[in-house]
């Protein structure tokens, strides 16, 4: 059996890998990502116009982008819009609500308990303890500089 040297692995992995578009997946990701807060903002003044304040409108669009996020994974729509959406549609809170959902709906045959719910804190965990601490570290440079 043959090795294969460094440099002839890397000449066959650059041959057997295409190029990738960046340009245009950089378009893409604007775009969606823009699209994305456009359905916000769209959201947020249909709140206001029922009524809500802008806090609680503010509130209702993070809730209503969260569900459709949920919804689109549940349904198995988010990854092909994630194919060609890229950044725009992952790095917002659709991106978490995808993150938090899929892992649970791989694992739903395995029961609703041991299943569903032990994925979703297996992924929520991590984010929630990250999450946690930066904001409990953000609060005290503003609360000791007073920025």
């Amino acid at each position: 059996m043959r090795t294969v040297t460094p440099q002839e692995y890397a000449q066959k992995v650059k041959e057997a890998s295409p190029p990738s578009p960046v340009v245009k997946d950089c378009c893409l990701a604007f775009l969606c990502g823009g699209a994305v807060c456009t359905l916000g903002q769209v959201l947020c003044q249909c709140y206001q116009n029922l009524g809500l304040d802008l806090p609680q409108a503010r509130m209702a669009v993070s809730i209503s982008l969260i569900l459709l996020s949920a919804s689109l994974t549940a349904l198995g729509w988010y990854d092909n819009i994630a194919k060609h959406a890229g950044a725009g549609v992952l790095v917002p809170i659709t991106g978490f609500a995808n993150s938090m959902v899929s892992p649970a709906m791989e694992f739903k045959s395995e029961g609703f308990i041991t299943g569903l719910g032990a994925k979703l804190f297996t992924v929520a965990g991590p984010v929630l303890v990250f999450g946690v601490t930066a904001s409990v570290v953000y609060g005290l440079v503003i609360f000791f500089f007073q920025i």
